[in-house]
């Protein structure tokens, strides 16, 4: 759905982007961050074609943004940080207003009158968009990145000014467009996109430092890949349990939490993933499980070692991340001969 190849942007002599690399298949959901200069909003403006560039190519749905400009926006929907809204004007008039700049095919109305269900605010549809508070205006912007069905969904910071309830209500909406749509999500709240996305790109002094699932990215640079279940048990019969269960090495106690509860840590072999047939074998024991966590890295400490890295560091990460994309590659073409 989304292809970028070889991406560079210049500024007179300052290096935005740099050569930049990715593919992105519809139905995806992709949390895309950076810090604060790092070439993030470069080439989001470039892929929604209000920027042009200085070398490489973007295609949307096969069309070339540069080639072919209005084949390539009709497929996109973009909700920038601040909406560009006419206050002026009313929910309902800012939208037909909208459906008449995109020419739209479908039937105008119905169409309108999904949008505002979707984003809940149907019942605001009548009032002006300046007499709004900020969250609904929010909900305004991103009801106009939907007019037309865009296959590509790109949303920058799209909760901000929502309250904690309409942050959920957001988030459940963007799951279910993910669906049927290609979604890029910017973010500075992590956890935000660590809850819908299902893959990460970090983009740090305009390269792409890593491309991978939150959890793969944590497990790589995690030292400490152990679990920690806090179970309500004997101790030592719970240890000589769980050295049972295929792929766990070591097990310890860290001693008596609460009641009859204990905490032990689990250590798994070769950084396997050992949670579900840990859980299972608790619960065939009979025994209660209070807590289970890990000690690897969270998205956001994730984010900070890979964007303070150094230059040797991160030339390691992009090596890593190459040789990964060439194995999911190898493993494609050989389940495609077979």
């Amino acid at each position: 759905m989304i292809s970028v190849t070889g991406l560079t942007k210049r500024y007179g002599s300052h290096l935005a982007v740099k050569d930049v690399n990715f593919n992105i298949e519809k139905g995806e959901i992709i949390g895309f961050l950076g810090p604060n200069g790092a070439g993030k909003s470069t080439i989001m403006n470039i892929l929604t074609g209000y920027l042009s560039t200085t070398q490489g190519k973007v295609e949307i749905d096969g069309y070339d943004i540069t080639e072919f400009p209005e084949e390539a926006k009709k497929r996109i929907g973009y909700l920038p940080e601040i909406p560009p809204l006419y206050t002026d004007m009313k929910v309902r008039e800012y939208l037909n207003f909208i459906y008449d700049l995109k020419k739209v095919k479908f039937p105008k109305k119905p169409h309108i009158d999904e949008i505002m269900r979707l984003v809940k605010i149907d019942n605001v549809s009548g009032r002006l968009i300046k007499n709004l508070s900020k969250g609904y205006r929010q909900r305004v912007g991103f009801a106009s990145a939907l007019v037309g069905n865009p296959d590509v969904l790109i949303l920058d910071e799209p909760t901000v000014g929502l309250d904690p309830k309409q942050i959920i209500e957001i988030r459940n909406l963007i799951t279910k467009l993910g669906k049927h749509h290609t979604i890029i999500l910017s973010s500075h709240i992590l956890s935000e996109i660590q809850a819908v996305c299902k893959r990460i790109i970090i983009i740090n002094k305009g390269k792409i430092i890593a491309d991978d699932t939150p959890e793969a990215l944590s497990a790589k640079l995690s030292s400490d890949n152990s679990l920690v279940a806090r179970i309500v048990c004997d101790e030592a019969k719970m240890i000589e349990v769980l050295k049972t269960v295929k792929d766990v090495g070591n097990v310890s106690s860290l001693g008596k939490v609460e009641g009859g509860a204990y905490d032990f840590v689990i250590e798994p072999l070769d950084n396997a993933d050992v949670r579900a047939a840990v859980y299972n074998k608790i619960v065939a024991s009979g025994k209660t499980l209070l807590s289970f966590t890990s000690n690897t890295l969270s998205l956001e400490q994730v984010f900070l070692k890979l964007t303070e890295a150094d230059e040797s560091q991160l030339d390691l990460w992009l090596g890593n991340a190459k040789e990964t994309t060439d194995e999911i590659e190898l493993e494609e073409n050989e389940e495609g001969e077979e």
